[in-house]
C-alpha cells in the first residue's frame, strides 16, 4: 500500500474528478465527526436509557476515543498488502456495523464495548483518506486535497451534530446511531462508484509499515498534535459550561457559538491548506502561535457574548493543524505511509484526552471555568517547542 502514490495518482487522475472522489471520501468524514461530536450531546439520553449516571455514560465517550488510539496503527499495519480502496471499503464497512449494533445494544455493558470496536477504524480511515486524496492532485496541492477531506468531520460539528441530536431527542437516542450507520453504508457504495481500483504495492507488507516508527521526525510530528491540539480540546469541553456560569448567555445562543466553533475549524481547512503547501513548517508553527494566542485572550473574552464568540472561532481556525501535519507526516514517513497517515488521528485523540483532562484538574482546583483558556495555551505553546525541535533535528538531518 505505502509507496504507490505516485502510479496511482496517474490512473485516478485519468479515470475520476479530484473533486468528486473527495466529496465522497469527505461523506464519511462527515459520518465519523457526527457519531464522535454526537455522542457528547447524547449523553444524557443515553445514559437514563441504560439505567446510569452521566458520569459512567462518558466512559462510553472514552471508549470509543480509545478504540480510535487503539484502531489507528492495528489497521494500517493488518492491511498493508491491500489496496487503499479495498481498506477503505472494509474500514468503513465496519464503522457502519459498529454503529448499526450500538443502535441496538441491550445494555450499557454492550454499548461500551460495541462503541470501543466502533472506534477503531476512525483513524485509519482518515489516514488511507488522506493518502488517496493526496495522489490525486499535484504535490503542490496535497494539503488542500487532505483538507477537504477534513472538511467532513468539521462540517459535521456545524450540520450533523445538531441534527443527529434532533433526531435522538424526538425519536430516541438510538437513532442518532442509526443515521451514522446509514452515511456510512452510504459511503461505501459511493467509494465503490467513484474511487478508481488501484493495486498495492508489490513490496508492501506490515513490517515495512511498522518502520515509521524508527523515525524521529515521525515522533515529533505526532507530539505536535498530541500536545499543541490539547489546548483547542481543552476549551471546547468545557464550552457550553463556560457559556452557562461566566457568560451567562441564554439557553438559544449556547448552540450557536458551538456552532460558530465548527465554522472556525471548516474555515481553517478550507483557507490554511492554500498556503501550507507552499511552506508547511511555517504555517504549522504560524497556527500554533495563532493559537496560543487566541486561547490566552479567551478567559479575557469568556464575560460577554459578543467577545467570545469571535474568540471561539478563532480557537476553531486552529483547528487547521490537522490537515497540516498530515501532509507533514507525508513528508517524513519515507515508505511507511500509511501507518504514519493513520496515527495522526491517534496523536489528536491523545489530545482530545490531554486537553480536557487538565484543564479538569484546573477547574477542580478552583481556578474557574476561563482557566481552560490558559491550560490550552500552554499546550499550544508546548506544541510550539516540539515544532522548533523539529525544525532544528531537520536542519542537522535534512529529510532528503
Amino acid at each position: 500500500m505505502a509507496g504507490t502514490a505516485a502510479p496511482v495518482a496517474a490512473t485516478e487522475r485519468r479515470v475520476r474528478s479530484p473533486g468528486l472522489v473527495h466529496a465522497v471520501l469527505a461523506l464519511g468524514g462527515f459520518a465519523i465527526g457526527t457519531t464522535e461530536f454526537a455522542t457528547m450531546s447524547l449523553l444524557p439520553a443515553f445514559s437514563r436509557g441504560m439505567g446510569v449516571d452521566a458520569p459512567t455514560g462518558g466512559h462510553v465517550i472514552s471508549a470509543y476515543a480509545l478504540g480510535v488510539v487503539v484502531g489507528a496503527p492495528l489497521f494500517a499495519v493488518a492491511g498493508a498488502r491491500l489496496s487503499r480502496r479495498t481498506l477503505l471499503v472494509l474500514l468503513m464497512g465496519w464503522f457502519a456495523l459498529g454503529n448499526l449494533a450500538s443502535a441496538f445494544a441491550p445494555t450499557f455493558g454492550a454499548l461500551l464495548a460495541l462503541r470501543f470496536a466502533t472506534g477503531l477504524p476512525h483513524g485509519a480511515y482518515f489516514g488511507v483518506a488522506a493518502l488517496v486524496a493526496a495522489g490525486l492532485v499535484r504535490p503542490e496541492q496535497r494539503t488542500v486535497a487532505i483538507g477537504r477531506v477534513m472538511t467532513g468531520l468539521t462540517v459535521a460539528t456545524i450540520v450533523g451534530v445538531p441534527v443527529a441530536n434532533l433526531l435522538g431527542q424526538w425519536l430516541g437516542w438510538r437513532w442518532g446511531f442509526g443515521v451514522v450507520a446509514a452515511l456510512a453504508a452510504l459511503t461505501v457504495a459511493l467509494v465503490l462508484a467513484v474511487v478508481a481500483a488501484d493495486r498495492p504495492h508489490k513490496d508492501a507488507s506490515p513490517l515495512r509499515e511498522l518502520g515509521a516508527l524508527k523515525r524521529a521526525q515521525v515522533w515529533l510530528t505526532l507530539g505536535i498534535g498530541a500536545v499543541g491540539f490539547g489546548g483547542m480540546f481543552c476549551v471546547y469541553t468545557y464550552l457550553a459550561s463556560t457559556l452557562s456560569a461566566v457568560t451567562h448567555a441564554p439557553g438559544y445562543a449556547v448552540p450557536i457559538v458551538l456552532a460558530v466553533f465548527g465554522v472556525g475549524m471548516t474555515l481553517g481547512n478550507i483557507v490554511v491548506p492554500r498556503f501550507a503547501d507552499r511552506a508547511l513548517m511555517p504555517v504549522a508553527g504560524g497556527l500554533l502561535a495563532f493559537s496560543a494566542a487566541a486561547l490566552a485572550i479567551y478567559p479575557f473574552a469568556a464575560g460577554h457574548l459578543w467577545s467570545i464568540t469571535p474568540a471561539v472561532l478563532a480557537i476553531g481556525i486552529g483547528g487547521a493543524l490537522g490537515s497540516v501535519l498530515q501532509t507533514r507526516l507525508m513528508d517524513v514517513a519515507g515508505d511507511a505511509q500509511a501507518l504514519a497517515a493513520a496515527l495522526n488521528h491517534s496523536a489528536f485523540n491523545t489530545a482530545n484526552a490531554l486537553g480536557p483532562w487538565l484543564g479538569g484538574l484546573a477547574i477542580v482546583a478552583g481556578y474557574g471555568w476561563t482557566s481552560t483558556g490558559f491550560v490550552g495555551c500552554g499546550l499550544a505553546l508546548g506544541g510550539l517547542a516540539i515544532w522548533a525541535l523539529a525544525l532544528l533535528v531537520q536542519r542537522r538531518r535534512p529529510l532528503h
